[in-house]
């Protein structure tokens, strides 16, 4: 049986395994904010960066890409690859995609999604909610294995925009941290 997992952050661009289809969708009911803290990727336990987790928002979608994983090897081998990949996000739900704003019928039902929840014992590394400002200087300053926080920003932007979609709090953030680089340069 084939499983679906539903990306919201860098997975939108790169999903890092075998997968056979790839849906432009959304799911209802969140919001995706830059509330969680990234130790491994993004940023270092000293100065950690900032990454997308999903929250709870009454009557809102948040655009993203869910992935058809039909082989039972590469479903391993890509849960195993995502336990890794997103070991610093403490939740594992199951979100119903649409493809278009008015269905009231799911295109996919059951897409495994993984969310940072704002739980401080099972999440240490949730930053929660700032002002864009802060959000901005802290991603413009953070870097880790998998290089700057920034260039994850910005790569999200991109991919939003890739889908059609315009996700204000990306854009602001984006705008904000291409405005600080300016200033220091």
């Amino acid at each position: 049986m084939a499983i679906w997992v539903f990306g919201y952050g860098s997975l939108i661009s790169k999903a890092g395994f075998n997968y056979d289809e790839r849906l432009v969708g959304f799911i209802k009911g969140y919001r995706r904010v830059f509330y969680q803290g990234s130790t491994d990727h993004r940023g270092t336990p000293e100065f950690p960066g900032r990454t997308v987790t999903l929250e709870p928002a009454e009557g809102e979608i948040c655009w993203g890409a869910a992935y058809k994983i039909s082989k039972e090897e590469d479903q391993e081998i890509a849960l195993t690859y995502l336990e890794v990949r997103e070991k610093q996000y403490d939740r594992k739900e199951y979100v119903d995609v649409f493809t278009e704003l008015n269905a009231t019928t799911p295109a996919i039902s059951r897409s495994l999604v993984y969310i940072a929840s704002p739980d401080k014992k099972a999440n240490v590394n949730y930053l929660g909610p700032a002002s864009v400002e802060e959000i901005a200087r802290q991603i413009v300053q953070a870097e880790g294995p998998s290089g700057p926080n920034r260039e994850y920003l910005f790569l999200l932007e991109k991919a939003l925009l890739q889908i059609g979609s315009d996700d204000k709090h990306v854009t602001d953030l984006a705008n904000e941290v291409r405005r600080i680089i300016s200033e220091e340069h």
